[in-house]
Formats: structure tokens, sequence, C-alpha cells
């Protein structure tokens, strides 16, 4: 196959105000026709994963961090002034590292870009608001956030010590003028949040703060948030002629809209994109609202972005200690594995099939639930190996499966809530196991689903069914109100609880592990069989009464077939293939010892007494099966009844998950 030639490192136009040559922005200094600019931005949001991705564009910090020096040339962009770098949002979870550091290893990442303000991101909330507090006071730059206060800090006071606004003076003397903004949807996805939290309008307080920065000197008005697009659109709308550009995150996509004369831009996400603006003051018009105009490039990080030796250095510092576990295999797929949040946070998905079929089976739970906001790859796992990096990035949350006794009623109402935004890319959008179920998007949300089976059967409002689902949504998080526990003071009890449960990423782990277990065996019947053609049994192990040998050619006399390939034998194969146990007592340990053999006299064993030699074989096989019997899990006693299909085995150790028909969307 030839190689993929990477795209050419250049950017593209995102939007032009027709005054400035856009090449000249981003390759070279401006000609003398070219008004320099008076305000030069970096923004980006949504990052996680400092290194780079397979897929164009790759991004990673060491790349990143070489397209952000290029903007700060100073030779390329003499007698212009210094370029403010702003962010939206979201670093400190979720992502493989963050998984061990709790963040921390996102502050040094951050520090190098010259951050100069962010807006907190419902997820640098994941690890707790004392963990964010602890780190935002070793970034060199401000968080903010107006309109989430906590009382317990006093009187208007921002959730994390955060501030309310800021103000920036350029190198150049102008004053920048900037507003923190969150929206309240995203306060139901942090899995701890302090009592009393208030939250304010995202309109009402840029509304009020606005003025308060231009009273202060502000010569331009700048709105940093993290919302969903089209609450960054309802603000533009209620704050024309207060706010001359938002700089928005929470969306993992690149976008820029002008509403009624606001600048909307979202900077894609993970290190992969970057925006690059330049503001110029309009001839004649007067300083305040309107007066600029903004030339916007767009920057994607592509493999053929030259990667900065010190971030490199940066980032080889943060992973090195965790790759050599995370690249080691714990299984393989057979079909591909669609984690793309476009696919999971809209329909039914391959790998939303195969976790919660996991889920659901580990705990034998009738039913699984799970938002698809639980599921954070953004890409197709193909077919081939998974790695340990694959699952821990997946699945990078703290909080355990649990399992919790729902009523029929309830367990639709967590439904209608999990369709209740589509079709909005939300996280709350449910992947299944042991469901089948229809909605119609044309409906009212919470009267979408049309109709619910569980197994073969549909759903019984009055019946409770145990269900298998994250503590987060237990907790009533993303809108599950339904399924909120006794514990958190809902009505839903709980079987097994957050603290006795297990993380997602664990018990997939455990699921590979016990593939990879299980198949080392995979040839075991075939192999007991020959054993039971080959030994020596005076005794048949299941029947309990005596057995030629089968080399003497005996013939049961009732049907005139040899022992050895009659009865007796199935008898036989079918204990091996199928029986639960042995009464035999296991050895003590997992070790291979010889202490088994030391009951058996050696002056027998050496002699070749045929008694001895019997009894040495029964023994082997009677050990070495327990064995396996123990690290499978099946227990009962020789001797109990034989029914169909008492134990039975997969003994692949691939997996081959599929879609097939779980949800189903009315008109799709």
């Amino acid at each position: 196959m030839p190689k993929t030639t990477p795209p050419p490192d250049r950017p593209t136009v995102t939007f032009s105000s027709g005054r400035t040559s856009l090449d000249g922005i981003a390759f070279a200094p401006p000609s003398d026709a070219v008004t320099p600019p008076d305000l030069r931005i970096l923004h980006f949001n949504d990052v996680y994963h400092i290194d780079p991705s397979s897929a164009e564009p790759v991004g990673g910090i060491a790349r990143f961090t070489t397209a952000i020096k290029q903007y700060r040339d100073p030779e390329r962009y003499r007698g212009q002034p210094d370029v403010l770098t702003f962010f939206s949002g979201d670093a400190f979870n979720p992502s493989l590292e963050s998984a061990i550091t709790k963040g921390e290893h996102m502050v040094p990442v951050l520090n190098s870009f010259g951050t100069d303000c962010a807006c907190i991101g419902n997820h640098d909330l994941d690890f707790g608001v004392k963990q964010f507090e602890h780190l935002s006071a070793k970034c060199r730059f401000p968080w903010l956030l107006a309109n989430v206060l906590d009382p317990a800090l006093g009187d208007n006071v921002p959730l994390g010590h955060a501030k309310h606004t800021h103000m920036i003076t350029a190198s150049n003397g102008l004053k920048v003028g900037l507003i923190g903004l969150g929206e309240r949807e995203w306060l139901d996805t942090i899995n701890s949040l302090p009592p009393d939290i208030i939250y304010r309008s995202a309109t009402a307080t840029a509304r009020h703060f606005a003025p308060i920065l231009r009273e202060q000197g502000a010569d331009i008005v700048i709105c940093i948030t993290h919302m969903r697009e089209p609450n960054d659109f309802k603000l533009a709308r209620n704050t024309t002629g207060l706010v001359d550009i938002i700089l928005g995150g929470h969306d993992h996509f690149y976008a820029h809209s002008v509403i009624d004369g606001v600048h909307v831009l979202r900077s894609g996400t993970d290190f992969k994109q970057l925006s690059y603006i330049e503001a110029r003051r309009k001839p004649g018009h007067p300083p305040g609202w309107g007066c600029w105009d903004f030339d916007i490039l767009r920057r994607d990080i592509y493999s053929s972005v030259p990667p900065d030796p010190a971030a490199t250095r940066l980032a080889k510092r943060l992973t090195t200690k965790l790759h050599q576990k995370l690249r080691r295999p714990v299984g393989w797929t057979a079909t591909p594995l669609d984690a793309r949040f476009t696919t999971v946070r809209a329909r039914e998905s391959s790998a939303g099939n195969f976790v919660c079929d996991v889920m659901r089976h580990c705990h034998g739970a009738e039913v699984a639930i799970m938002a698809s906001g639980t599921i954070r790859g953004d890409q197709v796992y193909p077919p081939g190996v998974i790695r340990l990096r694959d699952i821990t990035l997946c699945f990078p949350f703290e909080d355990p499966v649990v399992i919790i006794r729902v009523p029929g009623s309830a367990l639709r109402a967590a439904l209608e809530n999990g369709v209740s935004a589509y079709p909005a890319l939300e996280g709350r959008f449910p992947q299944v196991s042991g469901i089948e179920f229809e909605f119609d998007p044309s409906r009212p949300p919470g009267d979408r689903v049309t109709y619910v089976n569980v197994g073969d059967e549909p759903l019984d409002p009055d019946r409770k069914y145990v269900v298998a689902t994250r503590g987060y949504m237990a907790r009533g998080k993303d809108g599950y109100d339904s399924l909120l526990v006794e514990s958190a003071g809902g009505t839903i009890e709980e079987i097994i609880k957050e603290e006795h449960g297990i993380l997602i990423s664990a018990m997939l782990r455990q699921y590979f592990m016990a593939l990879r277990t299980v198949g080392q065996w995979k040839n075991l019947s075939e192999n007991w069989i020959r054993i039971a053609r080959e030994a020596v049994t005076s005794i048949d192990p299941v029947r309990l009464t005596p057995s030629p040998r089968p080399d003497e050619g005996n013939t049961d006399a009732a049907n005139g077939t040899s022992v050895a390939e009659g009865p007796t034998h199935s008898l036989w194969r079918d204990w091996i293939v199928k029986r639960r146990g042995i009464g035999v007592r296991p050895p003590d340990g997992d070790e291979d010892t010889e202490s088994d053999l030391d009951d058996l006299d050696s002056d027998d064993r050496d002699t070749g007494d045929e008694v001895a030699a019997i009894d040495l074989e029964l023994l082997l096989m009677r050990k070495f099966f327990h064995r396996w019997a123990a690290k499978v899990g099946v227990r009962a006693q020789t001797g109990d009844p034989l029914r169909d299909c008492d134990y039975s085995v997969d003994w692949t150790r691939v997996i081959a998950p599929v879609v097939e028909g779980r949800i189903k969307i009315v008109g799709s």
C-alpha cells in the first residue's frame, strides 16, 4: 500500500473581513497596503489526549505547540501586538493520563502554551471542586465562571474560587474584557458538586458584566464560554450591542457563525484544531460595540507540522511510565467497534452493544443502560487487537457500574430522557442491552418512545427489573432522575452500590482476561475425550460401576455394542464436557507440586504395577480437571444428576459485536 502523504500545513479561511491578505496573516508580515491588526488572538477548547492520534489531523501537544509558537514569532509579526491565548474549558479529564494524575499533567501543558485566560469546563470538575482548586492554583492564568456560584465560599463567589471577569491589557495598551460562562445542562453531568449551587442565566450574567467592563475601560468584550452551540447562539442574540465575540467550547467540532452581529466561534477539539484571529478597528467607527472587524483562520494540526522539541520532551516525560503497560494487547475484535461521538450519541453502536452486554452479563442483570457520554474514544476501532490503552482511553470515568431494581415505568422514563434531546449529540443518549425500543423524534420530548421490549416481552410498567447502569446515572445525572437511588434521595432500590461496584474499564479488562484464560483451554473437550479413550479405567466415573478396559473389546449383552464405544463411553464424554465439578478436594494453591504423588508408593510406581498406574492416571486427571473447573468457576459434586447443556463455554478469544436493531428510530 503506498504511503499516504499528509495534508499540507496550510491554514484555511474561516471568516474574512476583506481588510487583509489572508495569506499574509498565515505566512508573512503584512504588506504596506495591509493595516496591521489591533489585536491578535489564539483560541482552543476541549483538549484531552497529549499524544497524537492515528488519523489526520493528528493533533498532540508537540505539534500544537509548534503551531502556537509560529504565531508568536517576533520576526514574522514584527511591530504587531503580542498574541493573546484563550481556552474554553475541558482539559483535566477525561483522558488516560488523567485517570492516573487526576488532571495534574495538564497544568504544565496549558502553562507552556502561554494561556492568558480560561473558562471552566464541566470535565475540569470531574475529580471534585477541591482538586480543581488545587490544579487552578498552579496555573499561570485565571479561570472564569461568572454564572455558577457557590454560597459556601461567600456571597457571590463563583464555583471553585473562579473569577467572574478578567481584564487584560494587550502589549499595545488596548484593554480586553473577558467574561466566563457555563450552561445549566452540564451541571447535571458533574459527579460531585457542593450543595446549594446557584446557577444564573448566562444571558443575564453577560448583560450585567459587559457594561461594567466597558466602564472599566474595555475596548473589546469577549465571552469565553463552555456551552453547546445553540446556547451560544442564544447568548449572541441576547447580547447584541454588548459582546463583540463569543469563544465557545463543550462541542467537539469546529464552527463559526455571525449571529445578529456577534461572532460565535468554537475551535475543534483535542489539540487537532486552533483558531487564529486578527481584530481591527473599523475606520471612523466610534469606540464601543460594533467597532471591530475580525479575520479568522482555522489551523488543523496535521502530521506535516513538525513537533516542538521541548513539548516532545514534556509529552514523553508525562507518558513514558504508562506506555509500556498500556500497549499490551488485552483482546481482539473481529468486527469494527464504532465509538465515534456522532454514532454513539445518535444511534445504536457496536461498541455500545458490546459494553452494555458485558455490564449486563457480568452481574446477571436483565437490562443494562448506559449514557453514551460514557464512551470517549471518538473513533472506530478496526478489527484486530484491542489494547489496554484503548479501554482506558475510551472509558476513563471513575464511577463504577451499579445494580438497581427499577420499575418498568421508571425504566421507560429513563429511555425517554435518553432520547429527549435527539438529534443533538448529547451524552444522555442511551446504549442498551436486554432492551429493544423504538422512538419517534417528531414527537415532543417525554413522549417519544413508542414501544419497549425487555427480552422477548413488552415492558411491564408495574414489574421491577434488575438493571445494570453507571453510578453516575443512578445519581440522577444527565437527566436520569427516574433512576435516582435511595442513598441519593430517590426511590430506586440499590442491589450493588457504588462502593461495591466495579469500573467499566476494569470490567472490560477482566472480561478479556477471562477470554484469554478460557482460550488456553479451547481444545479442552477434545483433549479429555482423547484421555478417556486412552485411559485404563476400572470404574466408570459417572455410573460408578465396573467398566471393562477398552482394549478388551467386550460388548454389551443388550445391544451388542462395544462398551468402549457405547453408552458407558458416551456418559464418560458427557461427564468430561458438561460436568460442573468433581468430588475431589482441590489442591492447596495454584502452583504445581509433587505432593499429590507422594501418597503413591514408589515401589508400586517403579514396578509398573497396573493398579498403581490406574490410580496415578486417575489422580492426575482429577487434579488437572479440578484445577480447570476452579479457574472457570464451576462447582458441583460427583453423582449430581446431569441436565442438557449443564455447562457450555464459548471457546473463542475474539469478540464480534454488531448492530442488531436494539434501538429503532421512526423514519430513519
